[in-house]
């Protein structure tokens, strides 16, 4: 089932989202359900309080950007990169690493709005799949930056909070017409 994406403005994406058990009610549902919300959406992830969620939980799916990506072009942009489609749950950051880099990011809470935003080369983050079993892994390139990106989400966090105050201050009436409705998208919202 397709569910509403959270718009910008609601209280839901500025929280701390809390951690979950095996017994979270209707879990593989949830999953299955933010998995064909995100592909219906063209996103390549998303995150538990973007589908009015408070829950540490996300969904990635980097290997739809090298689809259509030949040899080369991957090697050059993203040579330590082979894409993942991966749950996240109960995530946290262990480490950052890597030069920093910068890359035009938009997020489906946020649409009509793409901006440059600088984010490590690397992260290493320890979590849980969808059976609950533990893992520490280190991702690079996109996926780091997808990954890092969906983090943000259940941290409270939006990628617009990397932005210069200036930056962010020319968005204001950008982000006051996503508050209130004032945007066309071609999926399911929710405004305040």
């Amino acid at each position: 089932m397709i569910l509403p994406i959270v718009a910008y403005g609601l209280p839901v994406l500025r929280r701390a989202t809390d951690e979950i058990d095996a017994d979270y009610p209707g879990l593989k549902e949830l999953i299955s359900n933010m998995w064909e919300t995100m592909y219906n959406s063209n996103g390549v992830g998303l995150a538990a309080p973007q589908v009015n969620k408070s829950i540490r939980l996300f969904v990635v799916d980097t290997l739809q950007i090298f689809e259509n990506m030949d040899e080369q072009e991957k090697e050059e942009d993203y040579p330590d990169d082979d894409g993942i489609k991966k749950v996240f749950v109960n995530a946290f950051v262990k480490e950052l690493g890597g030069e920093p880099w910068v890359y035009n990011e938009g997020c489906l809470s946020i649409p009509k709005i793409r901006e440059d935003i600088k984010r490590e080369e690397t992260v290493t983050i320890e979590y849980q799949d969808e059976n609950f079993d533990w893992h520490e892994d280190t991702f690079s390139g996109i996926s780091a930056r997808v990954i890092l990106h969906e983090y943000d989400h259940i941290e409270g966090k939006l990628f617009i909070d990397h932005l210069p105050p200036l930056k962010r201050k020319l968005l204001k009436s950008k982000l006051n017409d996503i508050q209130k409705g004032k945007v066309k998208v071609d999926y399911k919202m929710i405004f305040s």
